[in-house]
């Protein structure tokens, strides 16, 4: 019983980067109507940056964090402004392909700056953790359950009582009926873009410091993230949050009692039983057709 309360907790936290990660691909496809296939990277670019201005420039970890965020609202603004925004009025397949070109630029990129060798972010607390009856809380996954935590708080009370969050979700149904409305479809699309690279990379920085910042951690976040979206029913928010929380303990008991080394399969064997038993995900609904 003590290990299954510890896998959950580590899962739990695993999970939540899922969900964060998550976020970001439904709201841009609730908006847009495409995937982004470059969410991932905001993860890994964020936690590259944090390590230029925590480790190799050494300027406090506060200050880092800020302008890690700040460049990745400015990167959101840069990827709606050259990567989907010239292809908006074109099919969804041609956007799709772009946001795989600029993920495959945004990795090569960074590899060609900081070079291949992973790069170790030291944790925010000094005190590695505690003890809670049997159980080790560590404190970076402490850390990561609460920002969560604060974040899907956040973004419920901005969507749901607010009114840039009301012409959101407006955007997000309808963009020909809210830009009749005189909703600024353009600028609420912008702002999607930037809220959810900076929930990329707030989930790169929050798991920077348990798993090694590398160019490939952004792929193996996103690959997760996606197979969380689709199981807990695509373009659903709530769905994506559950599939996070629910494929990062899947992965942390399957790594524990199976195996170690194919833990990274565990996601995809999930998402494969889903499609084939339901490809509507948990929350999503099935689509009837007419003849």
């Amino acid at each position: 019983m003590d290990l299954i309360l510890q896998l959950l907790f580590t899962g739990i936290g695993i999970g939540a980067v899922y969900a964060l990660v998550a976020l970001g691909f439904v709201l841009i496809f609730r908006a847009t109507n495409v995937v982004n296939f470059a969410q991932g990277e905001f993860s890994m670019v964020a936690a590259f940056l944090m390590v230029v201005f925590a480790v190799d420039l050494q300027w406090p970890y506060w200050l880092s964090f800020l302008l890690a965020i700040g460049g990745m609202a400015l990167l959101g603004a840069l990827f709606n402004l050259g990567v989907y925004y010239p292809l908006r009025h074109r099919t969804y397949l041609p956007v799709i392909i772009s946001t795989i070109g600029a993920s495959i630029f945004l990795a090569n990129t960074t590899l060609a700056l900081y070079g291949p060798q992973p790069q170790v972010l030291p944790p925010v607390f000094e005190t590695q953790g505690f003890l809670v009856g049997p159980v080790f809380l560590d404190t970076q996954y402490l850390l990561i359950i609460a920002v969560t935590a604060v974040l899907v708080a956040f973004q419920y009370w901005f969507f749901e009582h607010t009114l840039i969050g009301k012409k959101l979700q407006a955007t997000s149904q309808d963009k020909e009926m809210a830009a009749l409305l005189g909703i600024p479809v353009a600028g609420m699309i912008m702002l999607t873009f930037v809220y959810s690279a900076v929930l990329g990379g707030i989930a790169g920085i929050l798991v920077a410091p348990v798993l090694f910042v590398s160019i490939q951690m952004g792929a193996t976040i996103a690959l997760k993230a996606f197979a969380a979206t689709i199981i807990g029913g695509f373009g659903d928010v709530t769905g994506a949050i559950i599939g996070g929380l629910a494929l990062g303990i899947i992965e942390t008991f399957g790594a524990a009692y199976i195996s170690v080394p194919y833990k990274d399969a565990f996601a995809f064997i999930v998402l494969v039983a889903f499609l084939a038993l339901r490809p509507q995900g948990i929350f999503g609904e099935r689509i009837a057709e007419k003849a």
